[in-house]
């Protein structure tokens, strides 16, 4: 993958989003979520007022919500145990639709988990939709992220692509060889798959190492040369959690 190419989880712009300076985002994000999770789980309006952030974003950086619900996919887990929640916690059991006697903790816990986990998720798909990933991790250079995380990152976007096409290729001669193993007990030849693509990753790696050493790497890549920001940029990407902070503070006022 080419340093300038964007990720498959990128919008392409341009947008008032797309053209802030990398680290500015980054912050702002941070606060964004720290603000969310501050918000007490009672105060359900204020979640409102959070979604409602989120959607001006959306639209101000063209990102539709076409593109980000199948990426939400990603809190399933999550979500499925926040579901079990009311039927696995104990306490006080309330009856839901006159049939379920469920967990009122359970409830409010998995309404939390919902809620913030949702809402957190969908400000970092925000993010990486409207920044390149280069750019992001020019940012966190920044932000003065140890060198020895921005490369490991680098380096990791760059041959994921390389050794997820290796697999592609291995399950297609697979095939091509009448082998399609569909059930458990035929893991073994995924089993092989996988450990040949370690094998032969980890040989790459070691070539790869040796070609940057002998053109002079010393364990930490060349700087970007990433922009400062505007105080006016940072006065209007710190809007969005301080935004977010007055709807915090606001709902704990209402509920005390």
């Amino acid at each position: 993958m080419g340093a300038g190419h964007l990720h498959p989880l990128s919008v392409p712009g341009p947008s008032p989003l797309h053209a802030l300076r990398p680290h500015t985002k980054v912050v702002a994000t941070l606060l964004f979520v720290f603000a969310v999770v501050s918000t007490p789980r009672e105060a359900f309006w204020a979640y409102g007022a959070h979604a409602g952030i989120l959607a001006a974003l959306a639209g101000l950086g063209h990102v539709q919500a076409r593109i980000l619900a199948p990426r939400l996919v990603l809190e399933a887990p999550f979500l499925t145990f926040a579901l079990l929640l009311p039927f696995l916690a104990r306490g006080e059991r309330v009856e839901v639709l006159g049939l379920l006697h469920l967990s009122s903790d359970g409830l409010w816990a998995a309404w939390n988990i919902l809620a913030k986990g949702t809402l957190g998720l969908t400000a970092s798909l925000l993010l990486v939709a409207t920044t390149p990933t280069v750019d992001l991790l020019r940012g966190l250079e920044r932000l003065r992220v140890p060198p020895v995380f921005t490369s490991i990152a680098s380096f990791m976007l760059r041959y994921v692509e390389v050794i997820a096409a290796e697999l592609r290729r291995m399950q297609v001669a697979r095939v091509s060889r009448g082998h399609d193993p569909r059930w458990i007990w035929q893991a073994r030849a995924i089993a092989s798959t996988v450990g040949a693509v370690f094998v032969r990753t980890f040989e790459r790696g070691e070539r790869v190492h040796l070609a940057m050493v002998s053109r002079g790497y010393t364990g930490s890549m060349p700087p970007t040369g990433a922009r400062p920001a505007a105080a006016a940029e940072w006065a209007a990407v710190l809007l969005v959690p301080l935004s977010a902070a007055v709807v915090s503070v606001a709902a704990w006022s209402t509920i005390g």
